[in-house]
């Protein structure tokens, strides 16, 4: 009886150390700006999603004004094969005709976006689903001919966003763009960081399937915690980074460079891992900041 009491006693010390720690840092975070990219394998996993969205839930109860900006890769490519269209991607952006760009709405938009909504209402955040066209929250033009409808973003208005974050609710915004002459698909690294900047936010986070970014590729070993700006442009003009890893490295040095306080590239199928990276001492991934802060 005593050793379950004894053991009981120490599971809520570890509970009550874990608050203390985190209270300088809720203290720290609370009435901030953070803008969430989410995507991949963490919002494939209906487990992983349930997670993830208490986990921005919770970012909510305490303070913490949270834009979520999501793709949705898997959900178009599986809408593509069902359409018997061909996937294909360059320099790490797929190639968007029309037929492709009315699947990536009809994904997007239409699936990914309002299953988020859902998923975030039923734990308690009142959610908003926004598509990048509506109020103009981000307008493209044509980044590459070859590429097709794919944007590159030219502004973001971010008065609907402020709007929703200052009535309390949580905006979740798909990745699609508007332009002169229609629809564009933008990637949601690109969406994201684009938002960050505009809002002025103080952390942009990159939610994954790996820990970080790796210094050597496939060495654990080489994993980065810090990282300044200036190195991780370097990196970026070195010409080594694999295609898919170019927009989000390119969209960190453009968010640093514009203000934002810092970038955190985490591993959203790890379990809270955005909890444990923001509210913790040591933190769980790969942190960029600006030199000097």
């Amino acid at each position: 009886m005593r050793s379950g009491l004894a053991r009981a006693r120490e599971l809520a010390l570890g509970k009550a150390e874990v608050l203390v720690e985190a209270l300088p840092w809720i203290s720290r975070h609370s009435g901030q700006t953070v803008v969430v990219k989410y995507g991949g394998s963490a919002m494939e996993d209906a487990g992983l999603m349930r997670q993830v969205v208490g986990d921005i839930a919770l970012l909510v109860l305490m303070g913490i004004r949270v834009v979520l900006v999501h793709g949705g890769g898997k959900a178009i490519n599986a809408l593509l094969g069902e359409l018997g269209r061909e996937v294909a991607f360059k320099d790490g952006l797929r190639v968007t005709d029309d037929a492709a760009m009315e699947a990536v709405q009809m994904a997007l938009v239409g699936k990914v976006n309002q299953r988020l909504v859902w998923e975030l209402d039923h734990v308690g955040a009142r959610a908003v689903g926004v598509s990048g066209a509506d109020a103009s929250t981000l307008v493209a033009r044509q980044a590459d001919p070859a590429l097709g409808r794919v944007g590159a973003v030219e502004r973001v208005d971010t008065s609907l966003l402020k709007s929703l974050l200052d009535d309390g609710y949580v905006p979740v915004v798909a990745s699609v763009a508007a332009g002169d002459d229609g629809f564009y698909n933008v990637n949601a690294d690109v969406a994201a960081g684009e938002v960050a900047q505009a809002l002025g936010a103080d952390t942009l986070v990159y939610l994954t399937d790996v820990d970080g970014f790796y210094r050597v590729r496939d060495d654990e070993d080489s994993l980065a915690v810090t990282m300044g700006h200036g190195e991780a442009r370097r990196i970026l003009e070195s010409g080594t980074l694999d295609a898919g890893m170019i927009p989000k490295m390119r969209s960190i040095v453009d968010a640093l460079d514009a203000g934002v306080g810092d970038v955190r590239i985490l591993n959203g199928t790890f379990p809270h891992s955005i909890l444990l990276d923001i509210f913790t001492d040591e933190g769980i991934g790969t942190m960029f900041v600006r030199e000097g802060d």
